[in-house]
C-alpha cells in the first residue's frame, strides 16, 4: 500500500545561484609588473531598454569593434532587453617595448606606459584611418600638444566633402563642430595627430582620414599625462600571445583590410611562434583550438593548452556587473512638443529597423535627437526637437550626407494651424 501514498520526507530544493553583481571594474588603468603580458578581467552586463552596444562600450572603456566582435549574436543598435553582453576587458599587450605610447591598429587600441610609474599601464580604444586613408605605421614622437585646437582642413578633405555636397571652410575653430575635439597632439609623421572627436561613437572603427581618435574623456586624460617628445610606436599585430598563471593565451583579431591578403602568412608566423613556445616550455598546445580562435577572431584572450577552458567557460565565469542607473553620456532625447520643428526621416514596416535608425541618429556627432513613432501599421522615425527652420535644413543636410537619405521637414503644428 505504501506505493499509493506520498513520501512525507521533504526533498531539499537547491536554490538558483544568483551571481553577485559588481559596481566597478578596472577599464583603463592597470598594474603591470615587468614580465606581465596580460591585464584586466572579463566581465558581463545585462542590457536595459534603449541601451545600445555603443553606449555600453563607451561606459566600460571599449570601442565599437571590441564589443561587437565579442557579442556577434547581439544587434548593436537594438539589443533585446536583458541580453547578456560580454565585456572584453582583458587585454594582451602588444609585442613592443613598454615605453611611451604603443598603438595596435589590429585591435584599435592604445597602450600608454608612464615613464615615472613603471608598474602602471593605461589603455584606451581608438578610431583609426579608413581604407585609402590608412594610419601610418612605425616609430614617431609627439611633436606638440594643443588644447582647443583649430583644424586647418587639408585640400584633399575639402575636395572629398565638396564632392558630397558638404563643403568645409579652410579653418574650423574650437567647438562642437570641430572634428579634432578639444585636445590634439601632433605626431612626427607630418599631417597626423592623436586627437579627440565630436563623433565619439566612431571610436573602435576605421573612420578617420588617418589620424588616431579617442573618446573626449580619454583624450583629456591622455593629454594631461603625455609629454612632447614622448615615443609613439604604431604596429599591426592581429595575433597576440601571453602567459598568465602558467597558462598560454591567444588573442585573435581579423587583420585590417590593408593586411588581409597576408592573413595566411600572419597565421604561419603565429604557428611558428607557438611551436617554439611549445618546445621551449614543454607544453602541449591544442592546435584545433588555435584554429577555432583564429576563425572566431573575437579579441577575447583564450587559453590554448590542452584541456583548458574555452569561450563558453570564459563567458560563464565573467564578472557580472550591475547595470548603472545611466550609462556614461548615453543620449537623452528631449520630448517633442507641438511647437517644435521636426523631421520625418523615414517610415518602416519593421519596428526594429525603425528603432535602429533612431538609435543611429541619436549617436551621431553632434547628436541628432530622434525617436520611433508608431503610425497605423508602420513605424516612423521622427527627428527633433529643433528650434528653427534653418536648424532643420542644416540637420537634413547632415542626414543626406551621412546616410544618403532625403528627409521631410515638419513645421510646428501650432504654426501650420495659423
Amino acid at each position: 500500500m505504501s506505493g499509493f501514498f506520498p513520501d512525507h520526507t521533504e526533498t531539499a530544493v537547491t536554490p538558483a545561484i544568483v551571481p553577485t553583481e559588481h559596481q566597478t571594474i578596472a577599464t583603463h588603468e592597470f598594474t603591470l609588473s615587468k614580465d606581465q603580458e596580460m591585464v584586466g578581467t572579463m566581465a558581463a552586463v545585462n542590457t536595459r531598454e534603449n541601451d545600445t552596444l555603443s553606449d555600453i562600450a563607451r561606459h566600460y572603456g571599449l570601442g565599437y569593434n571590441d564589443i561587437t566582435i565579442a557579442n556577434p549574436s547581439i544587434e548593436p543598435w537594438t539589443p533585446k532587453h536583458n541580453s547578456r553582453v560580454l565585456l572584453p576587458l582583458r587585454f594582451i599587450v602588444p609585442d613592443a617595448p613598454h615605453k611611451g605610447i604603443v598603438l595596435n591598429l589590429a585591435n584599435m587600441r592604445m597602450f600608454y606606459y608612464p615613464r615615472k610609474k613603471t608598474d602602471k599601464l593605461f589603455t584606451y580604444p581608438i578610431g583609426i584611418g579608413r581604407q585609402g586613408w590608412n594610419t601610418p605605421m612605425g616609430l614617431t614622437r609627439i611633436a606638440d600638444k594643443k588644447a582647443n585646437p583649430t583644424w586647418t582642413v587639408p585640400d584633399s578633405i575639402q575636395r572629398e566633402h565638396a564632392e558630397k555636397g558638404a563643403p568645409l571652410p579652410k579653418l574650423v575653430r574650437a567647438g562642437p563642430d570641430n572634428p579634432l575635439g578639444y585636445y590634439a597632439m601632433h605626431l612626427g609623421f607630418p599631417g597626423y595627430l592623436i586627437h579627440g572627436t565630436n563623433k565619439p561613437y566612431g571610436i573602435g572603427m576605421q573612420i578617420s582620414h588617418g589620424c588616431v581618435q579617442l573618446y573626449p574623456e580619454d583624450i583629456k586624460d591622455l593629454f594631461d599625462k603625455a609629454t612632447v617628445g614622448m615615443e609613439v610606436r604604431i604596429t599591426h599585430q592581429p595575433y597576440l600571445t601571453a602567459w598568465d598563471n602558467n597558462m598560454l593565451f591567444l588573442e585573435a583579431h581579423e587583420p585590417l583590410e590593408k593586411w588581409i591578403r597576408n592573413k595566411a602568412q600572419l597565421k604561419k608566423q603565429l604557428l611558428k611562434k607557438l611551436n617554439k613556445i611549445s618546445s621551449k616550455t614543454n607544453s602541449t598546445i591544442d592546435w584545433k583550438k588555435v584554429d577555432r580562435i583564429i576563425e572566431r577572431s573575437d579579441g577575447i584572450p583564450t587559453p590554448i593548452l590542452v584541456n583548458s577552458p574555452d569561450i563558453v567557460d570564459i563567458s560563464k565565469s565573467a564578472m557580472q556587473m550591475a547595470h548603472p542607473d545611466r550609462l556614461f553620456e548615453q543620449p537623452l532625447i528631449a520630448e517633442l512638443k507641438e511647437s517644435d520643428w521636426s523631421i520625418l526621416v523615414a517610415t518602416f514596416d519593421d519596428e526594429d529597423k525603425a528603432q535602429e535608425m533612431a538609435a543611429m541618429l541619436n549617436h551621431q556627432g553632434p547628436t541628432i535627437p530622434a525617436r520611433k513613432v508608431k503610425k497605423d501599421d508602420s513605424y516612423q522615425v521622427i527627428a527633433g526637437p529643433f528650434k528653427s527652420k534653418s536648424e532643420v535644413k542644416a540637420v537634413a543636410k547632415r542626414i543626406k550626407v551621412d546616410f544618403e537619405m532625403s528627409v521631410e521637414p515638419l513645421e510646428p503644428r501650432l504654426l501650420s494651424k495659423k
